[in-house]
């Protein structure tokens, strides 16, 4: 199979995402929102497992055992228990017409523009690298896919040497065409949920697929499996890796803020929500969702570790198993399925951080001053918000592209999205405070935020 085959398979599946997005608009425009919309609503939550969930939980249990779990412990939590709390920002979000997280911050401060352009920088910052990773396991699958079929690493001299900035534009586009149809962001996106949807159902499928495989096919069968990874010395050194307890905490309470405070959660489960019945169907389904993805992460590691090894990064163990089993179809199925991990979240994170930036950042400092008082009321400003909105999709992933080609090289897929997690988890104390505190306040939200 030659690398331009691969390509095209790329590009071919973002196509179809294309196709899926513009039927759900159709469908939404003729009979509304519909009896499987809880459902819909439910699988785009599954946004959160990204990259990271697909590629970097295998390479993070191939080394550190149960440590990946925690990453997925404190959502699970949050949507078994916390369907209050999540029902009361649901309906402050939709009382106020908020439109991001940043809207919400600085709503819960008396609008304060102060609150929302550092929460919009903060936002924007953190999520680069998390972009960036998604960039990087793409880049990275299809390199390993190109140099299997080919016999050589793969030369995209045409596309600045990474097909990684190929695809980035092609995310654009259709963040752009598909995100940004209308000035008002409180409007719903239904087609662009459901293309989000679909795609979580295809990661899904692809990853249980290679879990199965490899636990009961690769090595011979189930008997095999245990003998071959209950001898294997790193098996053996990942099982008996002991994580701390703070660190389980850690990991848990930043994952926990995340899975509400990261700027593509909110939109999909605030924004996007519709009706309280969506958030109940979400409380179980979710949580499911996060069981069945996670089930047999363990299996590929150690299948990984025994059959792959050192051979490729342990990352890529979700591809390099049926590549190296001989397996095409379901090589192409994991291809398919990390794409799937991360175009999903690519799309969204840069529909979210536009609406942030144009309606937070950009329009309050630049616009509106440049307006003379007696034309604000007439001026028609949505063209020009949605052109800002526009540019800063495409200037945000090519940020990531960037920051991708630079920083990420020899990096573990895990640690990158860390360091959203944490840049985000800053908005915790400002939130909590917003929604607990009478005496909370601007300045001590300005304050918490820029310190942490």
């Amino acid at each position: 199979m030659q690398g331009w085959v691969i390509v095209i398979i790329a590009i071919a599946y973002v196509t179809l995402l294309f196709a899926i997005a513009s039927l759900g608009d159709r469908r939404a425009e003729r009979r509304g929102a519909g009896h499987s919309r809880p459902y819909i609503y439910a699988a785009s939550l599954a946004i959160y497992c990204t990259s990271w969930t697909f590629f970097g939980s295998v390479g993070l249990a191939s080394e550190r055992g149960l440590e990946y779990i925690a990453i997925y412990i404190g959502p699970a939590l949050v949507f078994l228990f916390g369907f209050p709390l999540l029902r009361r920002v649901i309906r402050l979000a939709k009382s106020e017409k908020i439109t991001s997280v940043a809207d919400f911050l600085a709503a819960r401060y008396g609008k304060s523009f102060a609150v929302a352009s550092i929460a919009t920088i903060i936002a924007t910052v953190g999520a680069i690298p998390y972009i960036a990773l998604q960039l990087k396991a793409i880049s990275g699958s299809v390199s390993l896919m190109v140099e299997h079929y080919s016999g050589a690493a793969p030369s995209f001299d045409f596309f600045i040497g990474d097909i990684s900035l190929a695809v980035a534009f092609l995310l654009a586009l259709f963040a752009v065409l598909f995100g940004t149809r209308h000035a008002d962001a409180t409007e719903h996106q239904d087609g662009l949920v459901l293309a989000v949807a679909v795609e979580s159902v295809v990661k899904l499928a692809a990853f249980l697929a290679i879990g199965v495989a490899a636990t009961f096919f690769f090595l011979g069968g189930m008997d095999e499996f245990i003998a071959a990874t209950s001898v294997n010395a790193e098996v053996i050194e990942a099982v008996n890796y002991q994580t701390s307890f703070a660190t389980w905490i850690v990991l848990t309470v930043i994952s926990g803020f995340a899975i509400v405070l990261l700027p593509r959660q909110f939109y999909v489960t605030i924004v996007e929500n519709r009706s309280e019945k969506e958030l109940r169907t979400a409380t179980w389904l979710f949580p499911l969702y996060l069981v069945a993805i996670n089930l047999l992460v363990l299996p590929i590691a150690f299948a990984g570790l025994t059959m792959v090894g050192d051979a490729t990064s342990a990352d890529l163990y979700v591809l390099s198993l049926p590549l190296l089993a001989g397996h095409d179809l379901l090589a192409m199925a994991a291809f398919i399925g990390g794409l799937s991990a991360a175009t999903a979240m690519v799309i969204v994170e840069s529909v979210a951080l536009s609406i942030m930036i144009s309606n937070d950042l950009v329009i309050p400092i630049f616009v509106r001053g440049m307006l003379r008082p007696n034309q604000r009321d007439r001026e028609d400003l949505s063209k020009v918000i949605l052109n800002i909105r526009r540019a800063a999709i495409f200037i945000v992933l090519f940020a990531a592209f960037l920051y991708y080609r630079e920083a990420t090289t020899n990096t573990r897929l895990a640690s990158i999205g860390l360091m959203s997690f944490a840049a985000i988890a800053q908005f915790a104390p400002a939130f909590i405070g917003g929604l607990v505190w009478r005496g909370a306040n601007s300045r001590g939200a300005i304050l918490g935020m820029v310190a942490g």
